[in-house]
């Protein structure tokens, strides 16, 4: 029986069990895959500083995001194709974050639908994930659908107005569900647990969109539509255009620049959170914990900061913490866990994640996670 200790042995298992393109959509970066590697190894570089003598009893953890309690500052972050990991894939994931105390944040592009999330998490509140697309008046029925599922919060990626050269997925030749060429045989026989998951369930395609588009009935026909309708002309009228039709909480993903935050700022959103896509987008950008103090120091005050990017433990999520994010998102980290054992993975990745935070905050000498600041930081080690 394998012993999971860290986010590593998560992911170690999902690859073994997830269909090689499937872990490489997930676990991968665009171009050379340098951004993608240093949003992980940029926070390697931030040291603590150790105390002693302390009185650490009575530990927490829990925060709020956007006005809502938290068990830890942290959200499961939105996942195309979380479904193809592990069959319900994001109804699994949404219900280990509601037992866990953390928002869950659903894709447009996820395999279960947001009804399917609602029906399978007790109609309990989640986030959904907006792209702006050409056609508007799909966006708009997304919008109503959130509205009707009970969401609450909803989060606008503004960096994906053209996808990003991902080599790994054109090697594959990702699709859902997979296409029948030999490679794609020859991968998924070994990969029996996770087919005969998929077997046990109708949802395969991609349900938020499949039937809710003109001429999208199958997946046969989803791939061009994709294609066509990222929309590259994106710009901040169609921010205000959305937060209009939504009336709801707005958080604004995939900002790196301090312009642009101030430009978030003025839009009204309710948060903005730093992330570079993963490192699925822009090869050659900085890594996010680089990229935070800045956007912090020049509109934290204004606007609720988070950030999202290499995240793989609870040391990584209060080093973010301390640089003055009011929130981090995990992608990846729990994404292993559902890909090597389904719902019971994402409560581990979290458990591994929270275990990881409070005991490091015992040893930098803290009780509560809102006096985390960059005094548990050694001066020198960290972004400014």
């Amino acid at each position: 029986m394998t012993v999971i200790t860290n986010i590593e042995d998560l992911r170690v298992l999902a690859q073994k069990r997830v269909p090689r393109m499937f872990y490489d959509y997930a676990d991968s970066g665009s171009w050379t895959e340098g951004t993608y590697r240093a949003n992980e190894s940029d926070f390697q570089k931030i040291k603590f500083r150790q105390r002693v003598a302390i009185n650490m009893d009575n530990r927490s953890t829990v925060s709020t995001m956007i006005g809502q309690k938290v068990a830890m500052p942290v959200a499961l972050a939105p996942v195309g194709l979380t479904g193809m990991q592990h069959a319900d894939g994001e109804i699994k994931a949404a219900n280990a974050a509601k037992a866990f105390g953390v928002p869950y944040t659903l894709s447009t592009m996820s395999i279960c639908s947001i009804e399917d999330v609602a029906a399978g998490t007790g109609n309990h509140p989640f986030w959904f994930q907006v792209y702006v697309i050409r056609d508007r008046g799909f966006i708009e029925r997304l919008i109503e659908r959130a509205r009707a599922a009970n969401c609450s919060a909803l989060v606008l990626t503004l960096d994906l107005q053209i996808i990003g050269q991902r080599h790994k997925d054109h090697k594959n030749g990702l699709s859902a569900p997979p296409k029948p060429t030999l490679a794609n045989i020859l991968n998924l026989a070994t990969k029996l647990r996770w087919g005969m998951g998929m077997l046990g369930t109708p949802r395969r395609g991609f349900g938020n969109i499949i039937g809710h588009v003109d001429g999208v009935t199958d997946p046969s026909n989803l791939s061009a539509w994709t294609t066509q309708q990222f929309d590259p002309t994106l710009n901040w009228a169609d921010v205000e255009w959305i937060k209009k039709r939504w009336g709801g909480k707005l958080i604004l993903k995939g900002i790196q620049d301090v312009e642009d935050a101030r430009l978030a700022v003025d839009s009204g959103a309710d948060a903005l959170i730093v992330s570079n896509h993963g490192g699925r987008q822009l090869d050659g950008a900085e890594s996010s914990i680089n990229a935070l103090p800045a956007i912090v120091d020049a509109v934290g005050n204004q606007i609720e900061v988070h950030m999202d990017g290499g995240i793989r433990s609870g040391q990584d999520v209060l080093r973010a913490v301390a640089l003055g994010a009011k929130g981090v998102y995990i992608g990846r980290s729990y994404i292993y866990g559902l890909g090597a054992m389904g719902e019971a993975g994402v409560t581990k990745a979290l458990e591994i994640i929270h275990k990881e935070m409070d005991i490091t905050m015992a040893l930098c000498g803290k009780t509560r996670i809102e006096t985390i600041d960059k005094s548990i930081l050694l001066p020198g080690s960290y972004p400014t």
